[in-house]
């Protein structure tokens, strides 16, 4: 229920930014320093970064991207706050201006391949948001069933990616989690997290619906499936098989 809570008042927190008043009272009018930090202006704190550094440097550095905690809350920011104090939190008016900001999502696309490949999987669209597996996804997979905290790395990056204008993304990566812990079982550390942090991080509604039928469909046992209501979903199943 605190899950379901969570990630309810979140898709609650996104409705209406395209159409956000620039007139709204916001505590600070300052800075957008999430939008400084992805257009190079500003390093990260306390990693002494540039968005440019993270992408050229980082990439393929699975040790450091798994130990080093305060990264990830420079490249995937969000309205909440998180552990690491000297990141900033999303103003409104700052995802507004990320939203329509070409520059700043191509860069947040980047940091999405970054953590992609720290977890064995490979963008194959960015249109479509369709991934697969990486070459590497076995030794990945080891490091993600292994690092629990990577749980909340992962829901982080789903709710940034819908946040910042980028929810395409986030239902074809969701649908690649559930077949990996409901289907062929390589991900089971994951699947606590997925059914109740994941799925739910999804903002279109119809998606979110399809997410839920699927799993529903590949759950076991079904009659312990309690993210949907079980006599809608049975007929459904039941309908298309």
């Amino acid at each position: 229920m605190n899950a379901a809570k969570e990630m309810q008042d979140f898709r609650h927190s996104c409705r209406n930014f395209d159409d956000e008043d620039d007139s709204d009272d916001e505590p600070h009018e300052g800075r957008f320093y999430n939008l400084e930090f992805y257009h190079g202006r500003i390093k990260s704190s306390p990693d002494d970064a540039y968005i440019d550094e993270f992408h050229q440097q980082w990439w393929g550095e699975y040790e450091k991207l798994e130990i080093v905690l305060t990264y990830i809350h420079w490249l995937f920011p969000l309205q909440e706050r998180g552990r690491n104090l000297r990141a900033h939190e999303l103003t409104k008016k700052e995802i507004k201006c990320f939203r329509e900001d070409k520059q700043a999502k191509s860069k947040l696309v980047k940091s999405y391949k970054l953590m992609l490949d720290f977890y064995g999987i490979r963008l194959v669209s960015e249109s479509t948001g369709e991934v697969e597996r990486s070459p590497n996804w076995k030794e990945r997979f080891r490091n993600l069933n292994r690092y629990s905290h990577n749980n909340l790395r992962i829901t982080r990056i789903l709710k940034c990616l819908g946040t910042l204008g980028l929810k395409h993304y986030q239902a074809p990566l969701v649908k690649f989690f559930l077949h990996e812990t409901l289907v062929v079982g390589h991900l089971q550390s994951l699947k606590q997290s997925v059914l109740d942090y994941f799925m739910f991080a999804v903002l279109d509604k119809s998606e979110r619906r399809e997410l839920v039928r699927f799993a529903f469909k590949h759950f076991k046992p079904q009659e312990q499936f309690v993210w949907g209501p079980k006599k809608i979903l049975s007929g459904e199943v039941h309908r298309k098989n």
